[in-house]
């Protein structure tokens, strides 16, 4: 990386996050394309731009996670002069707030229709089926769904050892679900410990099962953990139940589904109370 467009505390600031914090190269590049970028619009070492010029220029990009992470170069940027008494006075910027995605998911007509697409005459379509099942069975991610082996299912019970922050859960399955696992197990040319096959008998990879999902129903497996925990939601299940069948070790990573509760019980008061006539 060339450093002879850089003003010399952009450079302190490189030989910084380099060797004392040995970031990763893609990092630093992130850091110091970000931060080189703004001096050469600004024609003007960085340290030395006021802040309201500063936030003129970065108001251009409407995306704000792309303004958040260009913010959080120039905040740590700043932290690093400050610390090393290139300024006197510390300068943070805030950042844009963003608003809360709400999660796509898919409804059961959905997943069917795409099951329908199998051509489950031969064990790479029965496995196929038996995934997209699985997953919105289960609520797992897929790298704790890729990771499974035939000794973590118990009867219609699924342990989930390899779970993210290494908790182990218990997960019921639905019945239509290990049907369509054992059709495929039954059909599969291959004696593995593992569940999820390739056509080559090595274990299935992320990026395969991506282009499974992504072939019958136009989504990323995660799509189908949402589907779970929405048709959880909207069945009537507590939000604390939906938590732990998903793993998730703070309440508050559920509650993105609360707002599905709420459309749901709005629904049902108008469908179902006799003011909604009126």
């Amino acid at each position: 990386m060339s450093t002879s467009q850089f003003s010399k505390e952009l450079e302190a600031f490189l030989e910084y996050i380099s060797v004392t914090k040995a970031l990763n190269k893609k990092s630093i590049e992130a850091y110091m394309g970000d931060l080189s970028s703004i001096e050469a619009e600004l024609d003007s070492p960085l340290i030395n731009i006021d802040s309201d010029k500063l936030l003129n220029l970065l108001s251009k990009y409407e995306n704000k996670r792309t303004l958040n992470r260009k913010l959080s170069s120039v905040n740590a940027f700043f932290d690093f002069c400050y610390s090393s008494n290139f300024v006197q006075e510390k300068t943070k910027l805030k950042s844009a707030k963003i608003p809360k995605l709400l999660p796509k998911f898919l409804s059961l007509d959905q997943l069917s229709a795409g099951i329908k697409l199998c051509d489950t005459t031969n064990w790479l379509g029965l496995r196929d089926a038996a995934l997209l099942y699985f997953l919105y069975a289960s609520g797992v991610r897929i790298s704790e769904c890729l990771s499974l082996t035939k000794e973590d299912m118990d009867g219609e019970w699924l342990l989930v050892r390899h779970a993210k922050g290494d908790k182990e859960r218990l997960v019921p399955v639905a019945k239509v679900a290990l049907d369509a696992l054992k059709r495929y197990l039954d059909a599969m040319p291959y004696e593995k410990d593992f569940l999820w096959c390739n056509y080559k008998g090595d274990r299935l990879s992320r990026v395969s099962a991506f282009k499974i999902t992504q072939k019958y129903l136009g989504v990323s497996p995660h799509v189908l953990r949402h589907s779970y925990a929405t048709a959880l939601i909207t069945g009537g299940a507590d939000l604390r139940v939906v938590q732990e069948l998903l793993g998730h070790a703070s309440l508050i990573t559920t509650q993105v589904y609360t707002h599905i509760q709420k459309q749901h019980l709005s629904e049902t008061v108008d469908v179902c109370h006799p003011f909604s006539n009126i």
